[in-house]
């Protein structure tokens, strides 16, 4: 799949609104009991990024970028602002303790970021994908670790030297969602010079 490590241009991504879709089959028995079945282990995030074109400068701007990835075809990144970092809340500046990603065992060098979020005591881990670069901070067993490690843009960080046995490894980052438009078609509606409308539907896809 095609992907470009480019972001959705500022002012249209900050109008982006949407959230997470998960796939799940369920099936009513004859006395009203269901059976369901969890297809996807992972969410799929949808976005509506229209409210994020208000000039005809955004529109111009959006244009440009959409032919650029030749519409459904080539993958983006894209900022969402409710939910953009490892902290709790989505949105503060990520902390080194933030999430656990994982336990060494003297052997393994590779885990992968994620990002956990909790309820009712079940808890999901969802896998970050595109983290921001030069915002990855990274803790083992409650210490900063500020070198010996480094990470790719899928999210992977990779130690130079194997954490020790039953060593709880931690990070923190700032984070996009990769997506791509779900359409091969933009249409533009200008009311005047100054203002436009447009649809612009955006899906996540895997990398």
């Amino acid at each position: 799949m095609s992907f470009d490590e480019v972001r959705l241009p500022l002012r249209v991504r900050y109008g982006a609104s949407g959230g997470p879709q998960f796939l799940t089959d369920v099936v009513t028995t004859q006395s009203g009991h269901e059976r369901r079945n969890q297809c996807w282990a992972q969410a799929r995030r949808r976005f509506d990024a229209r409210s994020g074109v208000v000039t005809a400068a955004d529109a111009s701007l959006l244009a440009a970028f959409f032919q650029a990835r030749a519409g459904r075809a080539r993958g983006f990144c894209l900022k969402d602002w409710s939910d953009f970092t490892s902290a709790l809340d989505g949105v503060s500046a990520p902390a080194f303790s933030d999430q656990s990603i994982g336990t060494g065992d003297g052997t393994r060098t590779q885990f992968q970021l994620v990002k956990n979020y909790g309820s009712g005591g079940v808890i999901h881990a969802r896998e970050i994908r595109k983290p921001v670069e030069g915002s990855v901070v990274v803790g083992v067993d409650g210490v900063l670790y500020a070198s010996g490690w480094s990470v790719d843009n899928t999210g992977v960080i990779t130690f130079a030297q194997a954490p020790a046995n039953g060593a709880v490894i931690t990070a923190g980052f700032a984070f996009d969602v990769p997506v791509r438009f779900d359409t091969d078609r933009l249409t533009l509606s200008h009311e005047d010079q100054k203002l436009a409308q447009v649809e612009i539907p955006l899906i996540e896809v895997r990398v």
